[in-house]
């Protein structure tokens, strides 16, 4: 699983390839949370994604706004003191990722600049998207996969096989047309 790709940035190197969740049925989620006295807990710090192999793939920020995917079972809650604590729990709600428990990872894919490493990574199920990036340091997770396109990022896909159909797997008139029919544009030299 370890990723030998430039998706990863410069101080945390690549973490894994997140392409091997797809296929695989998100059983569980767990996150961190910051709460400071009696206010309202932060939104998640840090996603486990847990999937039907039993892999938690961990999503989080790097301390240079990178976005952090890598394999780890969740930590630990721990006290800061005065600063409050940090709580990490199984969620059922308050994440995108809830309403897709129980589902297969469709596709995965990955917003990468060459300079900054991973941006972003859309997660796609039978029912929607979720989409993991950083905004000002901090993991933002949402339905929708629409981002403001960033000059010089690459998006790469990896995405669950779908069945194949083939020249007479139905009715006439369906499938693919014989390669004779449709020849190759000729070269020019």
């Amino acid at each position: 699983m370890e990723s030998n790709d430039s998706s990863g940035c410069s101080l945390h190197g690549p973490g894994v390839r997140p392409d091997h969740m797809v296929g695989r049925r998100l059983e569980g989620v767990v996150a961190s949370r910051h709460l400071y006295g009696s206010g309202a807990p932060s939104d998640p710090l840090d996603m486990w994604l847990i999937d039907s192999a039993g892999i938690a793939t961990h999503v989080t920020t790097g301390s240079d706004w990178c976005l952090i995917v890598e394999s780890s079972p969740p930590f630990e809650g721990y006290d800061m003191a005065e600063l409050g604590r940090v709580e990490v729990t199984p969620v059922r709600t308050g994440t995108p990722f809830a309403s897709h428990i129980g589902e297969v990872v469709l596709a995965v894919c990955e917003e990468v600049d060459p300079d900054l490493g991973r941006l972003a990574l859309d997660i796609t199920f039978e029912s929607g998207r979720v989409r993991c990036d950083v905004r000002a340091g901090d993991l933002r997770l949402s339905g929708e996969s629409r981002s403001a396109e960033i000059p010089g990022a690459v998006t790469a896909c990896s995405s669950a096989p779908q069945p194949s159909r083939s020249v007479g797997d139905g009715p006439v008139g369906e499938g693919t047309a014989p390669a004779e029919r449709n020849p190759p544009p000729s070269r020019r030299d």
